[in-house]
Formats: structure tokens, sequence, C-alpha cells
């Protein structure tokens, strides 16, 4: 699997654990990077998006400037958990298929904790790119185990993707790209592509 393959997921990855982001406001980054989970004021009952790209999250909160996503987190969750929320999804937008209607399609999507919805990637100027990139909707039973079993640490990124945006804005595109967090592809399961539309 190539890294641009057409829907491929790439992350900053170890053997055990892959790196995914999400933009807060101070209010709820800052209880969550103190107790290394998710806590009040984070609602359990909302469902919440997980991004293993980091320019795609630059892209989605503007370099850390957007109102209440001031604060980037870096959040290491376990492997078991990310292919279980995998496993348990349904992809946000129905595609034609000889072999699952629409309403097939709806019940299924109703019925699951875990949204998958493939979005453009970013280059470091935050264009869209022509490959995809992966967005993943936790909600009921998946926000409980995200919270409680599979997040390893909550890092604070924020000061990385502010650096970078200066770097940017003074022209220095080689400081800029060295200060970016190494993305390569995450195999997934072979059973896994077909529903996540990644063949």
């Amino acid at each position: 699997m190539g890294s641009n393959t057409y829907r491929a997921v790439r992350a900053k990855q170890t053997p055990s654990t892959i790196t995914v982001y999400q933009a807060y406001s101070p209010e709820i980054a800052e209880p969550a990077i103190k107790a290394q989970t998710f806590v009040p004021p984070f609602s359990r009952a909302r469902m919440t998006w997980i991004k293993p790209s980091f320019l795609w999250m630059a892209y989605r909160s503007g370099w850390a400037t957007k109102a209440r996503q001031e604060r980037i987190l870096a959040i290491e969750i376990t492997r078991e958990g990310f292919e279980w929320a995998l496993r348990h999804s349904c992809l946000s937008h129905y595609t034609p298929d000889e072999k699952v209607s629409q309403e097939e399609w709806r019940r299924k999507m109703r019925a699951s904790p875990v949204r998958v919805q493939w979005d453009p990637e970013r280059d470091i100027s935050l264009r869209s790119l022509d490959y995809r990139s992966i967005q993943i909707g936790l909600s009921g039973e998946a926000v409980g185990k995200y919270l409680d079993k599979w997040i390893v640490s909550v890092t604070d990124v924020t000061a990385t993707m502010r650096q970078i945006d200066e770097y940017l804005q003074n022209g220095d595109i080689d400081a800029a790209r060295a200060c970016l967090p190494r993305e390569t592809p995450f195999a997934l399961p072979e059973d896994l592509h077909k529903p996540l539309r990644m063949e």
C-alpha cells in the first residue's frame, strides 16, 4: 500500500499504538491533558471525531486559530482499539453497491457506534490533494471504550502546530516540514479493506 493510495490510513504509529488528533477549547483540552483522558466538560453523549492526519487537523483548525479549536491534542491509542472502531463502523455516505441497498446502509448507520468518512488529504499549504484521509466519528459504546480503554497518552501539540504556521508565514517551508510528525501507511487487516472502500 503506497503512501498516496487513494484511500489509506496514514498515521504516526508504533508497533502497539496509533496517534490521532483532536482540536478543542482550553476548557476541554486542559483537563484532558491533566487526566490523560477526556473528562467533563467533555461530553460522552456527543459524537467525537478523531483524525490520524496532522495536516488535515491543521486544515480543520486553521493551524489552531479557529474558535473552540485553539488547542490541538495528539492522542495515542491502542491499535486494537483503532481496529475495533473500524470493525464496528459504517461509512457516513452511501455509495451505490450491488450487494447493499441504501435502506440496508441506513439501518447499519443507525445501529453503528462508529462513522467513517474519507476527506481530501492536505499538503503543507493546506491545499487539497488527490487522495483521501480518514476521519472516524465515535459515539455511544465507542466513546466509552475510547476514553476508558484505548487512550495511552494525551499530548498538547498546539505549540508545534503554531510554530509550523509561523515558519510558513515566513516562507521557511523546509523548517515547517521538519516539524511535521512522520506519518506512514497503517496496515489494516485485509477483511477491513472492502467495507471501508479501500479497494
